[in-house]
């Protein structure tokens, strides 16, 4: 065992010496309630509640973890911290009585352990708001510590020794995490307002909510390796979503004008700072508009969305701040993969473009199609030079198998991506809704997956056969809610979005 492990077990097994003390002194270590009708944060701005005269201020009562103490014989000092932030305490044992103090709160009480205060709110003479305890419990006694970090001074600079940063340890205990790095609570709660924003938005525009299967017979929607699983007691294989594009355009056929929905979905695929296996975005279709009319939408909610949480169109990102407000950058896809790589795909045959992929770096094997050829030039030599919010327009045919025909540009469809900070955060289209062209794309992907791309699209009979009941002219659109999280809150990886990232076990 190490010396730290050791030091580890030796605080383990003092800790639980602790909460058999205070069993046998008769005090719950964990009671089943207590009464808060305050928080940390509206405690301070409320200068109102501060009692000149203790017999007159306003009583209030708090709950939160024991972070920091000051132990002065009869009295002390501690810092309890709720989920709005931190306030000061001040505790007599005249106030809450000499075993509660000198026993319970002094011998038996760690930093990290749950308490409950009641009380009156005064300013020290230093002019900090403190909250004066007339009644003490505890709540929950931890019986692991917490990691505190300390600051002390060197040489004229402040160092910070045992601070919670591990990157890897902050992922896999984010509830560690949480306690004893408050701002990562308010990334969390930026994204929450982020998503409330969104669907308030969409839902003040006329568009339904609605809910979708997870688990399906046939995944579709998107280019992507699925996840299986077996039903026992229908003995059939099923797939987690990889997207709910299919089942949302069903309810377009139905006769709904509008429908969107915030969806799990999952992808078989590799990890890194902008992927997860599991992910959240939200999809949204509207009848009778194209992907002309979805740009100006996601223009207006995404610009909406950063006005509501920063109060300016202007995000700050890295060394970046960028701008949401309209009109956004409109570019052909073929023309910018030219602008940057002087290569003209256009009119191109399959042999051709893959020597045009070579001449500029980029890699191809005999299982690529066109599409895929393309997306890999423009992932290897457009995508991460767009940082301010720009759509990408017109994609060719091969790349978009659910998407409308281009009304006036052979070869291409009525699709856009919305890039920020280097990567996708939206997908768009004029959905394709001629059910004989949809299953000529279908059947192509089916060519596609024989060839060896396992990431190609099945052919689902029943979407088509909804099809073939007629689907108005529609645009849908998907947003990838963690990667536009993390532009919103200035975070570098999805990891930092998720509150519980995926991770090789330990």
């Amino acid at each position: 065992m190490s010396e730290q492990e050791q030091s580890l077990s030796e605080l383990l097994a003092l800790r639980r010496d602790k909460l058999t003390q205070l069993r046998e002194i008769g005090v719950n270590p964990y009671p089943s309630k207590f009464d808060v009708d305050a928080t940390s944060s509206k405690i301070i701005a409320d200068e109102t509640i501060i009692a000149e005269d203790p017999s007159q201020g306003k009583r209030v009562s708090v709950a939160g973890r024991v972070m920091t103490r000051r132990v002065m014989g009869k009295a002390a000092f501690f810092n309890l911290q709720d989920e709005t932030g931190t306030i000061q305490i001040y505790i007599r044992r005249d106030d809450v009585g000499t075993e509660n103090y000198n026993t319970v709160f002094k011998k038996l009480v760690d930093l990290g352990d749950i308490v409950g205060i009641k009380g009156f709110v005064f300013k020290t003479q230093t002019g900090e708001i403190t909250i004066h305890a007339e009644h003490f419990e505890l709540l929950s006694k931890g019986v692991r510590p917490i990691p505190i970090a300390k600051e002390v001074e060197e040489d004229g600079k402040k160092i910070v020794y045992d601070a919670f940063s591990d990157k890897e340890l902050r992922y896999r205990m984010r509830y560690v995490d949480l306690i004893v790095n408050p701002e990562v609570r308010d990334v969390f709660r930026k994204r929450s307002k982020m998503v409330q924003e969104m669907r308030m938005f969409m839902i003040d525009s006329g568009y339904l909510e609605v809910e979708t299967p997870i688990l399906q017979p046939i995944y579709g929607g998107a280019s992507a390796r699925p996840f299986v699983t077996h039903h026992n007691t229908l003995d059939m294989k099923l797939y987690l979503r990889v997207a709910n594009e299919l089942y949302l355009k069903r309810l377009i056929v139905g006769g709904y004008n509008g429908v969107f929905e915030f969806s799990k979905d999952f992808r078989n695929e590799g990890m890194s700072r902008f992927h997860n296996p599991e992910f959240t975005q939200v999809e949204l279709y509207v009848a009778y508009k194209d992907y002309n009319w979805m740009m100006d939408f996601v223009e207006m909610m995404l610009e909406h969305v950063a006005l509501s949480l920063h109060g300016t169109t202007k995000v700050p990102v890295g060394d970046n701040f960028i701008d949401f407000k309209r009109p956004w950058p409109r570019i052909p896809m073929l023309e910018a993969i030219k602008n940057e790589t002087g290569v003209d795909l256009n009119g191109l045959s399959l042999e051709e473009m893959m020597d045009a992929a070579r001449s500029v770096g980029v890699h191809v094997d005999k299982t690529m199609g066109k599409g895929k050829i393309i997306d890999e030039i423009f992932g290897e030599h457009v995508e991460h030079k767009l940082i301010q919010p720009t759509f990408i327009t017109d994609y060719p045919i091969e790349m978009s198998p659910l998407a409308k025909k281009h009304h006036s540009k052979e070869g291409l469809v009525e699709r856009f991506e919305a890039i920020c900070n280097g990567k996708e955060i939206a997908n768009a289209f004029s959905e394709l809704n001629d059910p004989i062209d949809q299953r000529q794309r279908f059947e192509e992907q089916v060519k596609l997956r024989e060839k060896g791309d396992d990431e190609a699209m099945a052919l689902d009979e029943d979407f088509l056969r909804a099809l073939e009941y007629g689907m108005p002219p529609t645009a849908g659109l998907g947003i990838g809610i963690d990667r536009l999280a993390m532009i919103m809150t200035n975070q570098d990886s999805i990891r930092d979005v998720l509150f519980f990232p995926h991770m090789r076990p330990e």
